[in-house]
This record gives C-alpha cells, sequence and structure tokens, in this order.
C-alpha cells in the first residue's frame, strides 16, 4: 500500500487514540531544529529528562547561546543538514518556515526517527502533553492537538490538588517498595502493603510529620496481613466471631454514606475510601452501582441489615467489623442513606470505642434528601412547613408502632418524612391523624430514589390504605409541601422526573 491509499477501517472500529507513554531520554541524542523562544522550552525539557542535546539554527536566543558555551548542549550555528539526524532517538522543529519544517519531517520519517513539528499537529508522530509535575510525579494531559488550551487548564487544576510535599513523599514510597522487593514475601500481601502505604491518608500522615522528619510518616509500616490471616477472621457467613489480638497498628474504621442509590451522589471523600478499603461489608439496600465504586482488590461483604430481613446480627457485624480492623486492614463500613440517621451508625460507634479502635463518620446525601429531590418537592417552604420530622416506621419486633416515640402532636407547618413504612399504610395513617394530621393531608411514597428503579406515588393520608405497595427501599413524606408539589396529579402513580430537570 502506498502513502495515497486510503486506510479503510471497519465501521465498528474506531480511529486509533493516541498510545500514552513516558519516554526514557536519559543519554539518548535529541535534535533540535530552531532557537527562538520555542525552541529554547523544548531544549530546557529535554535536558530536564537527561537528554544530549544538538541545537542546529543560524541564531539562537541568549539563554541558548549560554547553554552551548557551558557545555550543556551542542549547538550547530547554521541549518540543519541530514547528518544531524544521524543517530537522533527523536526530533523537534521548531521554525517559522512551512517548507523547512516539511523537509525535516520527511527525512525523520525515511530514517525512523520520531518527529514533533510544533503547532503542526499533522506533522507529529506525538505530542507535547501539559505536565502537572511535583518531582518524579508527573501527570500528563493531552487532547491530541485538538486544544492545547484546555489541557493546560486541566493540567492547573490538577496542580491544585497535588501540594509540592508529593515531590518528597515520592521519593519515600520509592525506598519502601525497593526495599519491599528486597523482602521474600507473598506478591498478593506486597501489592496490599504498596497500595495501603499510597493512601491519602498516609500523605496526610506524612504532611502532619513534617518534610524534615519523613520517615515517621511513612515508613513504619510493617507488611500487612496474608491471606492465611484473613481467613482466620470471621466472615459475616460464619456467625461466629473470633475478634484476633490488638495488632500493633490497628487501622481506622470509616463509617461510610452511600447516600440513596445514585453512585454519583456520593460524596468524593466516600468514593477515595471506597477505592483505597481492604474491606468492605455494605448494607442489603446499598445499589450495585455504588458497590462498583469499590477497589476490585477488596473482600466485599454482604451484611444484610434492613427492615424484615435480618442476614447476620448487629452484635456479629460489630465483632467483625472490630476483627478485621484489628488486623490491620481497612476496613469500610458501608451504610445505605447516612449512618447517622436510623443507621444504627451509634451502635457500631460504641463497639469500636469498646473495642479501642478508631473511626471516621463519612457523612452523605441523606435518604429524604435524595426522596424529596427525586420527587420534585422540597422539605420546607417559606409559609407553608417550618419544620421536618424524621419518624421511622419499624424500631423492633417487640415494640408496637405506638410506642416509637412519635411526637404527641403534629403541626399542620411540619413535613414528616417517615422512614421504613413498611406495607402497613393504614396503621401509619391512623397514628398520624391521631397526632393532628388532617385526612387531606398530601403524601408521597418514593421508593428507589435517585436509582433506575425509582417510582413516586403521590395520593392523600385518607387514601393511604389503598396505595400500591413500592417496593423498597422506600419513604413515605407527608404535609403541604407534597400537596404544593403534586396539585392535579393525586392518586396517579408516576414515574419521577430526573434529578436535573428544571421544573416549571
Amino acid at each position: 500500500m502506498t502513502s495515497e491509499e486510503p486506510v479503510i477501517r471497519s465501521p465498528e472500529w474506531p480511529a486509533p487514540s493516541l498510545f500514552p507513554i513516558f519516554l526514557k531520554l536519559e543519554g539518548r541524542l535529541c535534535l533540535v531544529v530552531g532557537a527562538g523562544t520555542v525552541g529554547e522550552s523544548k531544549i530546557e525539557g529535554l535536558l530536564a529528562a537527561g537528554a544530549r542535546v544538538r541545537v542546529a539554527a543560524p541564531r539562537a536566543t541568549e539563554a541558548v547561546v549560554e547553554l552551548a558555551r557551558t557545555g550543556r548542549i551542542v549547538w550547530e550555528a547554521r541549518r540543519v543538514e541530514p547528518a544531524d539526524l544521524d543517530g537522533a532517538f527523536l526530533v523537534i522543529v521548531a521554525t517559522a518556515s512551512r517548507e523547512l519544517n516539511e523537509w525535516v519531517f520527511q527525512e525523520a520519517e525515511r530514517r525512523g526517527v520520531l518527529c514533533n513539528v510544533v503547532d503542526e499537529p499533522r506533522r507529529c508522530d506525538f505530542y507535547y502533553p501539559a505536565v502537572a509535575r511535583r518531582g518524579a510525579l508527573q501527570i500528563a494531559i493531552s487532547t491530541a492537538g485538538h486544544s492545547p488550551a484546555l489541557a493546560q487548564r486541566l493540567k492547573r487544576e490538577i496542580e491544585e490538588h497535588l501540594p509540592p510535599e508529593y515531590e518528597h513523599w515520592v521519593e519515600e514510597l520509592g525506598r519502601k517498595r525497593q526495599r519491599l522487593f528486597r523482602r521474600t514475601m507473598d506478591p498478593e500481601r506486597r501489592r496490599r502493603l504498596l497500595h495501603r502505604l499510597a493512601a491519602r491518608e498516609r500523605f496526610e500522615r506524612f504532611l502532619k510529620s513534617g518534610v524534615g522528619n519523613r520517615e515517621s510518616g511513612v515508613g513504619k509500616d510493617q507488611p500487612g496481613p496474608s491471606h492465611q490471616a484473613l481467613r482466620r477472621i470471621p466472615s459475616p457467613e460464619s456467625r461466629a466471631p473470633n475478634p484476633e489480638p490488638p495488632a500493633a497498628n490497628p487501622t481506622k474504621v470509616h463509617l461510610v454514606a452511600a447516600g440513596p442509590g445514585d453512585p454519583d451522589l456520593l460524596t468524593m471523600k466516600a468514593q477515595r475510601i471506597l477505592g483505597e478499603a481492604d474491606v468492605v461489608l455494605h448494607d442489603d439496600l446499598v445499589t450495585p452501582e455504588v458497590l462498583a465504586k469499590v477497589s476490585p482488590h477488596a473482600s466485599v461483604f454482604n451484611v444484610g441489615k434492613r427492615c424484615g430481613p435480618k442476614n447476620i446480627s448487629q452484635e456479629e457485624i460489630n465483632s467483625t467489623v472490630v476483627a478485621y480492623a484489628r488486623s490491620g486492614l481497612r476496613v469500610a463500613r458501608l451504610k445505605g442513606g447516612d449512618p447517622l440517621i436510623f443507621g444504627r451508625a451509634g451502635e457500631e460507634i460504641r463497639a469500636l470505642r469498646e473495642a479501642g479502635v478508631d473511626f471516621e463518620i463519612v457523612p452523605g446525601v441523606t435518604a429524604p434528601l435524595g426522596a424529596a429531590a427525586a420527587a420534585g418537592i422540597p422539605l420546607t417552604e417559606r409559609g407553608v412547613a417550618s419544620s421536618v420530622v424524621f419518624l421511622t416506621g419499624h424500631h423492633s419486633a417487640s415494640r408496637a408502632r405506638s410506642e416509637l416515640g412519635w411526637p404527641g402532636s403534629i403541626r399542620p407547618d411540619t413535613t414528616v418524612v417517615v422512614y421504613m413504612p413498611g406495607d402497613d399504610y393504614a396503621g401509619i395513617a391512623a397514628e398520624l391523624c391521631a397526632r393532628g394530621c388532617d385526612f387531606e393531608t398530601a403524601c408521597v411514597i418514593v421508593s428507589g430514589a435517585s436509582t433506575a428503579q425509582q417510582q413516586t406515588h403521590v395520593t392523600t393520608l385518607r387514601e393511604l390504605p389503598s396505595a400500591p405497595r413500592l417496593p423498597s427501599p422506600k419513604l413515605l413524606i407527608v404535609g403541604a409541601v407534597a400537596a404544593r408539589a403534586v396539585t392535579g396529579t393525586r392518586d396517579t402513580l408516576l414515574p419521577t422526573p430526573d434529578l436535573a430537570a428544571t421544573r416549571p
């Protein structure tokens, strides 16, 4: 096939993208054609990478002349010649002459030498990315020549999240990695430790230790537990807690809010912790889309906490979380909605404190907020609803709803959110009306809020007993705000509007 013949691709195969790599240029000869300000910046970049630089240009900036005078580069003060490409690994062309640029590109292509002609994407074998750099840490961004300005903007945004201390921390991690590879250990054990050393919490500890005392930040960790150690820790399926003795450096347990179901509603911190966890114990109603954020290397257990079926007792969950933490693993306890509202977080916090295990709570979008957003209604509104009450429709099998601690009276300007209403709609309606709610008070049942399965049914307390039994997880929102939102659609099963849609 000649160069003039078109390349025909099958319609199911997209045009090839760029292949991102980092080249080792140390000791390799690189030719720069042109020594103006643009050429000068390219020369500096090549020198920083350890390349041997040859420059061909009749004239040069003062900085380039000084580099040649001090012997850091070889400058041929003339037009480029074919022999200048002899032995070159790559060529960078930075001149204003299109004819010269084309000639150098063709000559490099004939010799099999990589070439980049500045500002001419068609004459480039590779592109210069925008690079966010902190010492050995480099994050390169490319738009394949479409918008270098966009690449530069993204670089600046990334740099805002990369403190200068990353340079020293990366050096420290490199030393630790070398030491680990000199040891004989199980590869999976080594992998777990390397990922643990690179966790954000370790970097935060490194910052607190001070750059001058870096050893205390990263270097005192011992290798993580092996697969054998993992098997000795009670799993949720075993239902036989057998806590291990406390580790020398027990890990912190994170109680993480899974939100109402949409993974995009997870906080950034929650996503980071799920991506770094060794073990994740999650409630039954956490959606598969949220679980997809968990590290593929983590052990994931469904501990089945939900209204109704019980796969494992709360005591077993507590002891299992403690056992994993004591083994030195990073544990994320992932709870639907927000763990601080009807999430039994208090019981798990007490268990962790009694066991001497450190913990951190990662809050998130609560189920009522997700349900209200899914239904397109506010929970408060000036002149309509000045307070919100969260109630639970389920507490324990031994206590009736009248004993759940519901308020003795409910004012007309109060929005009531009932968690876990179950299917006893008649009983809930009777309890609310006995506490002052009017039978014509509007209410909304929201099932699967923020997920693809979400449904909304609007009705009144009088008609609630005959409402369809939507699947769990669901919430009941009662109050005047519901009436404002659903006027004209009463008793109609409606698909929930898109959360991003603008309501009239």
